[in-house]
């Protein structure tokens, strides 16, 4: 990416070398992975050697994984399937889950943006009937991690589905989906260095969904349509360096903890969202109080500093972030919140870079240097 800091992994991450190479190998083979003669069965020996490489990083069966066009879909998939039960979700889901899910009423976050365990069994107890609930893994934009098996218990115990949103988690801290106990899991390739465009949905053996494309045969006549080979190679491949690089992701946290120190010691008034609670080690939701987000995206574009303000689906969108509203914060706080997240090729040196700019803007724009 040139002389540009990119710190926002969690908006896309870089495809790797790696899975550049697949993917050209792959486009150069051609192939309809439905065809019999040799071209389509070397096609289809592609996709479902992706599929294992991705059951291997997620801790399920391969013939759970439905590969969808991405996240969203798979999102979509999952909370489309049960309109007869009472929906849940937790107030600081990604805006496809939220648009997907329509009038589902939210599961409040307490201030670490942590799911609300009691007011779900309330919630549980009174619905009625058995509910799908959807809670994601880890937060796009704060980093939190969710208790998703003691929430899966607790779904379960009433009779009802969990469906968790991965897509932020996969490729950054360990997923093993039955030990999650989900019923469905949603993840996306371009969160952990795959191409854009190719997703999953992964379903519990024995769970049946109608199809929410409806067509041709394929994924076993549950996702119609022909399938991206060349992107299902790549997130193949991107599983697979995914898997052996999970420490080395991990060890970010070190960078991340000294990224905030060192903000919070320029601007002491600065909040960290959800730093008292188990984090994706790539990620900082940080305020500068008094200096809107957009404010802040835009000086630190202009110094070659790649960073978000929230979710990247929501970008254009002058409003604050509705996780952290979740979670407490009021309007203006949310609002002078920036998002950066740390991904495989970032460096100490572009740290430093983005504390000095982030630094300069402060003392320019915060009302605490106003004469």
């Amino acid at each position: 990416m040139s002389d540009t800091v990119y710190l926002d992994y969690n908006a896309t991450a870089p495809v790797r070398p790696e899975v550049m190479e697949v993917m050209l190998a792959v486009l150069r083979e051609g192939g309809n992975p439905s065809s019999v003669h040799q071209a389509g069965r070397r096609a289809r020996n592609r996709v479902e050697e992706a599929r294992g490489c991705l059951a291997s990083l997620l801790g399920c069966k391969a013939p759970e994984i439905i590969f969808t066009s991405g996240g969203t879909e798979a999102n979509n998939f999952a909370l489309r399937s049960h309109a007869d039960r009472p929906l849940f979700i937790s107030g600081g889901e990604h805006d496809s889950v939220l648009a997907a899910a329509g009038e589902a009423t939210r599961i409040p976050l307490d201030p670490d943006g942590l799911v609300d365990l009691a007011a779900l069994d309330a919630l549980l107890a009174a619905a009625g009937a058995p509910a799908l609930v959807s809670v994601m893994l880890a937060n796009n934009e704060t980093g939190v991690i969710q208790p998703i098996a003691e929430i899966a218990a607790r779904v379960h115990e009433q009779g009802g589905l969990l469906h968790t949103d991965a897509i932020q988690a996969v490729g950054k801290i360990p997923v093993d989906f039955r030990a999650l106990g989900a019923d469905m899991m949603s993840v996306s390739a371009h969160k952990f260095g795959g191409p854009q465009g190719i997703g999953a949905l992964v379903l519990r053996e024995g769970l049946a969904l109608p199809p929410l494309l409806k067509g041709g045969g394929q994924e076993l006549g549950r996702r119609a349509g022909t399938e991206n080979v060349a992107a299902i190679a790549g997130m193949g491949q991107a599983a697979l360096l995914a898997k052996d690089e999970l420490d080395r992701f991990a060890a970010l946290a070190g960078l991340r903890d000294s990224l905030e120190a060192r903000l919070l010691e320029l601007s002491p008034e600065s909040h960290i969202y959800g730093r008292r609670a188990a984090r994706l080690a790539n990620t900082t939701s940080v305020s500068m109080p008094g200096v809107a987000a957009e404010l802040q995206v835009m000086s630190l574009d202009l110094d070659g500093i790649a960073v978000s303000a929230g979710s990247a689906c929501s970008s254009g969108k002058v409003k604050p972030s509705h996780v952290l509203k979740a979670m407490g914060a009021s309007d203006e706080d949310a609002g002078s919140a920036i998002r950066i997240s740390l991904g495989w090729g970032t460096r100490a040196a572009e740290i430093d870079r983005l504390v000095e700019s982030w630094g300069r803007l402060y003392k320019r724009k915060s009302p605490k240097f106003e004469s």
